[in-house]
């Protein structure tokens, strides 16, 4: 059964979406010609032609649709019409066996349609599932974006991949779980912008300070020869540092330091006093100083150029302290030398900066190491990079390994269950093909086009039509032709009426059969739309008394016939089809009631909790009534009431009520009374027929002043309250 229709982007339904949703067995739809009643019927016919359409199916099972309109009218009422066959009365146990399998099909259909709702269920709850698990997933994305985006790349932007890929990767990786550090170690390596090798720092190598800290001369007191005259003097005094400095300032044979003139024996003396290996020493100890304090700068500027281009591995923080501490002691034992230059009579001993040495080496050591790793990612970064995506894959996983486990088990139970009944109703689908195919060839044994012809016939007769009828044509008989008393082919000679009655007939029976051996108890939505056009009020009584026998089978839950839909712009027909004398106030709980209406240009459809057509005179009311009424029809609504009212009920003069009105009331008053006499269609030339918002008050306003001033003001008060 249909329970719902959608309409949109055909014919006249071109504005807001329209649907009829909350279907029932049976639906009745009124409508003014050209209001969209046959879209309607046409979408049902054929809705892959409207793809911007469409109909819901109960459980989705669509049936087979019935469509009486004038394009049936147009494709069926042919020279040869096609033979319907319908169920004989040959053999009352085929036709208890027909009846059966039919029944059980209906019943392997049900079976099918509670597994399906069941499925849905099932499906439903996975869904939900699905989605909390990829928000969960999508929370541990958005944790670990910053630092591992590139192993996300392909299914950052869509939550339900990433959930994918975490369930796969929760399955199928089996590496080890890293620790978050050395991930992110390896990260600032592989992932982002592409990395170089870095160049090792070279070693801090301060082996040559050994030779200059054990240097003996820095230990002994360098002082001159004792085996000369002068060395006692200068021993006693303890000043030979301050006899060789004064050395360079003795010239002309004058003391430094006391200016009296000397010998060339005290000369002699004082040069054979600093004799050659005092010098020797002296000469060390001013190359010792010297090399020190070269060699304490090329180690001070190494360690400055590994502090200003500082490698990302290199513990800067801890060098900087080693250098300043490293820098004391060098100018510390600096120091030393230059006292020992000074004062080679002095012992010294330089402090010692193995500890120092050791620490600065360390630190250069654990760099190179780290730079060493990271080259060996850059020479293998494809295969380091697949590597480093697994890793952090895993390591995302076990953090969510908790999530991962209850979607897994909650999941392949309902995963489960969706496979199991999709199994049953694939059984039951086979069970059911089956058993049609029993059905189809039970209905062969005994099918026949005959008894439609006798049927239509009977029909005819009984209504009065005894100039034609229906007979077999074709040579296998399978056919039906219109012929005459005597025979002859009437098909070209019938009034529209007559061909309107006996196409209806034709698809009357063919509501209850099927144009070919098999199918005549396939379930089916049956729609009648217009089917009173061009047929007189007696026949009009006819069809409806028809209709309303489909309208019993469709109650029925054992007839083939599910659904009907009347759909129809004759008042009078709609009051007949649908009268009910056991419906109250409300519809009854299988039937609907609609209205189709034109607003502008675009077609509305309108649901109504009871049946809105009441007579024709109260239709034309209900139009005043309504706030959305049309701007281009109220004028002719208005008229058709003041007509009914005034002219055919109440015989009342046109002149006097004209006469009660001055001025343009007069004008408008006038007019209506015009249209009276000239007809609805002629066309008058005056400013009041401009429909817009102002003259359709005029008109309103004048309408109820003809009812008080002519004294029916009470009749207007009551049809303008809604009831």
């Amino acid at each position: 059964m249909l329970e719902r229709i959608n309409l949109h982007g055909v014919a006249s339904f071109t504005g807001t979406h329209q649907s009829l949703p909350s279907l029932r067995p049976i639906n009745f739809i009124y409508g003014a010609n050209g209001s969209g009643k046959t879209t309607i019927s046409r979408v049902i016919a054929a809705p892959d032609r409207y793809p911007s359409c469409g109909l819901v199916w109960e459980r989705d099972v669509a049936l087979e649709t019935l469509v009486y309109n004038r394009d049936f009218v147009t494709d069926n009422f042919t020279s040869r019409m096609r033979g319907i066959f319908t169920l004989g009365q040959q053999d009352a146990a085929i036709i208890a066996a027909i009846e059966a399998a039919r029944m059980e099909v209906a019943d392997i259909q049900r079976a099918i349609e509670a597994r399906t709702a069941t499925q849905k269920e099932k499906q439903s709850d996975l869904d939900v599932l699905d989605e909390a698990f990829r928000e969960e997933c999508w929370e541990a994305k958005v944790k670990f974006e910053g630092k591992f985006k590139e192993a996300f790349q392909g299914v950052l932007n869509a939550k339900a991949s990433f959930a994918d890929r975490m369930f796969r990767e929760a399955n199928d990786n089996k590496r080890d779980v890293h620790a978050l550090e050395d991930l992110e170690r390896r990260a600032a390596t592989l992932f982002g912008e592409t990395k170089q090798r870095e160049s090792l720092i070279a070693a801090f190598e301060a082996t040559q300070f050994a030779a200059i800290h054990s240097s003996p001369v820095l230990g002994r007191s360098v002082v001159g020869k004792d085996d000369v005259d002068i060395s006692g003097l200068i021993k006693r005094l303890g000043n030979s540092d301050w006899v060789k400095q004064g050395l360079q300032y003795f010239h002309d044979d004058r003391c430094p330091f006391c200016q009296q003139s000397t010998d060339a024996h005290f000369r002699a003396e004082i040069a054979e006093y600093f004799d050659e290996q005092f010098n020797k020493d002296i000469e060390d100890i001013n190359r010792l100083a010297e090399d020190y304090a070269s060699r304490s700068r090329s180690l001070l500027s190494q360690l400055d150029s590994m502090l200003a281009n500082p490698s990302s591995y290199l513990d800067i923080a801890s060098l900087t302290q080693l250098r300043s501490r490293f820098q004391s002691v060098l100018s510390l034992n600096q120091q030393y030398l230059e006292r020992k230059k000074k004062e080679p009579s002095e012992k010294v001993m330089l402090e010692t900066f193995v500890d120092i040495f050791h620490e600065i080496s360390d630190v250069i050591s654990a760099a190179n190491t780290k730079i060493a790793a990271h080259n060996e990612l850059v020479d293998n970064i494809v295969t380091e990079r697949a590597a480093l995506v697994g890793d952090v894959w895993r390591y995302v996983v076990e953090e969510s390994s908790l999530a991962i486990g209850t979607y897994r088990s909650r999941s392949s139970d309902l995963r489960s269950a969706i496979d199991g009944l999709g199994k049953g109703i694939d059984s039951k689908s086979s069970a059911k093909i089956a058993k049609q195919a029993e059905l189809t060839e039970l209905e062969k044994t005994i099918t026949s086009v005959q008894p439609t012809v006798n049927a239509i016939n009977q029909l005819l007769l009984s209504f009065g039509f005894r100039n034609f009828r229906l007979a077999t044509a074709g040579s296998d008989q399978l056919h039906y032709r219109v012929i005459r008393a005597d025979g002859t082919d009437a098909g070209e000679t019938l009034s529209e009426g007559e061909k309107t009655f006996i196409t209806f007939l034709y698809f009357y029976h063919r509501i209850s059969g099927s144009v070919s051996e098999s199918g005549t108890t396939s379930p089916r939505v049956v729609v009648f739309d217009d089917p009173v056009s061009s047929l007189d009020s007696d026949i009009l009584f006819i069809v409806s008394s028809l209709i309303k026998k489909v309208f019993d089978k469709a109650r029925d839950q054992a007839s083939s016939i599910k659904q009907v839909f009347v759909l129809t712009h004759n008042i009078y027909f709609h009051k007949e089809v649908s009268f009910d004398p056991s419906r109250g106030t409300d519809r009854r709980n299988f039937e609907t009631f609609w209205i189709v209406k034109k607003m502008g240009d675009h077609s509305i459809v309108v649901a109504h909790p009871t049946n809105p057509i009441k007579s024709s005179y109260e239709m034309l009311w209900h139009e005043v009534r309504d706030d959305a009424r049309s701007s281009l029809t109220i004028q002719n609504t208005l008229r058709r009431i003041i007509e009914n009212y005034f002219l055919i009920m109440g015989n009342v003069n046109r002149d006097d009520i004209v006469s009660m009105f001055e001025g343009e009331d007069q004008l408008v008053c006038n007019s209506l009374f015009s249209w009276i006499n000239d007809g609805s269609h002629s066309i008058h030339e005056d400013l009041y027929l401009v429909c817009d918002e102002q003259t359709v008050e005029s008109y309103l306003r004048v309408f109820k002043a003809i009812f008080e001033k002519s004294g029916h003001g009470g009749h207007y008060d009551m049809m303008v309250i809604p009831r």
